[in-house]
């Protein structure tokens, strides 16, 4: 009894030396976008070596949201996040409900193949999806920076194995008091669903929020860039930066709506893992 206790207090001291392995450069990242950068210039190591934002100042952060678009940039990146996210979660609990719970003829053939695409880098793909969006007129909108991430096999996969984890009773309990599929699905199947949705919508929405490179294909004016992309063209290079703190700035503000985002929801994240991996 007594080793087990020293072993479990082993395993939570290396823990929590490896979580604040992880958190130490974040620290220091905001801890020098909330230094002046004359200081910065000098040394990028002061008080606690560097942890403390001492002396204080917010010009960084400032100069950050004055410049460019960047009010346009952050309202860019929330349209195409949320509208992704929305329809993500429409599209692959759909499928992922079909998947597990209808035998329509093909199915063993079609699930396999849409895995499929969870092999397949994006990046190999973005020569016809520009040329095709290009051939359309749809570059520069909301549309093609939504578009494009709306196959998620991640997220069929996901619904797919909740929805077969879901005891077949319940739905056959519905159908014999008169309810149909649509019903079935919109009554009894989502609310049951809320922990993968959960974690479906966070994952979807932190991946659309940090997307950075089909952006940078698709949209070429500047008043369509998305916060990471409009961030990443105010400083060409380190070189030619206004400097280090507002670098660290332009890092800060970019992350925070996410990690406000997951230290909100990270209970559901965890649930909805849980979950599934139980099923």
């Amino acid at each position: 009894m007594v080793g087990n206790r020293a072993a479990r207090r082993i395993v939570v001291i290396v823990l929590m030396l490896a979580a604040a392995l992880w958190v130490v450069p974040i620290v220091w990242m905001v801890s020098m976008a909330l230094q002046p950068n004359d200081l910065l210039a000098r040394t990028t190591s002061n008080v606690a070596w560097g942890l403390i934002p001492w002396p204080f100042t917010l010009d960084n952060l400032g100069f950050v949201l004055s410049s460019g678009l960047t009010p346009r940039w952050f309202l860019n990146s929330a349209i195409v996040a949320l509208g992704m996210t929305s329809l993500v979660l429409v599209l692959s609990s759909m499928a992922g409900y079909a998947f597990a719970r209808i035998p329509f003829p093909g199915r063993r053939l079609l699930y396999p193949l849409v895995l499929a695409g969870l092999v397949i880098p994006e990046q190999a793909i973005f020569i016809p999806l520009y040329t095709m969006f290009a051939e359309w007129g749809w570059h520069n909108g909301y549309f093609a920076l939504i578009a494009p991430r709306l196959a998620v096999p991640i997220g069929v996969f996901l619904m797919t194995q909740f929805f077969r984890g879901i005891p077949d009773y319940i739905e056959e309990a519905a159908t014999l008091d008169g309810a149909g599929r649509w019903t079935v699905f919109t009554r009894i199947m989502l609310p049951l669903s809320i922990p993968a949705l959960s974690t479906l919508a966070i994952l979807t929405f932190l991946y659309a929020w940090n997307d950075y490179l089909w952006p940078l294909v698709s949209a070429s004016r500047p008043e369509m860039f998305t916060i990471t992309l409009g961030l990443a063209s105010l400083q060409t290079n380190f070189a030619q930066s206004e400097g280090l703190g507002r670098v660290m700035a332009s890092g800060v503000l970019a992350s925070l709506p996410v990690v406000l985002l997951f230290l909100l929801f990270q209970r559901q994240v965890v649930r909805g893992i849980a979950m599934g991996s139980g099923k």
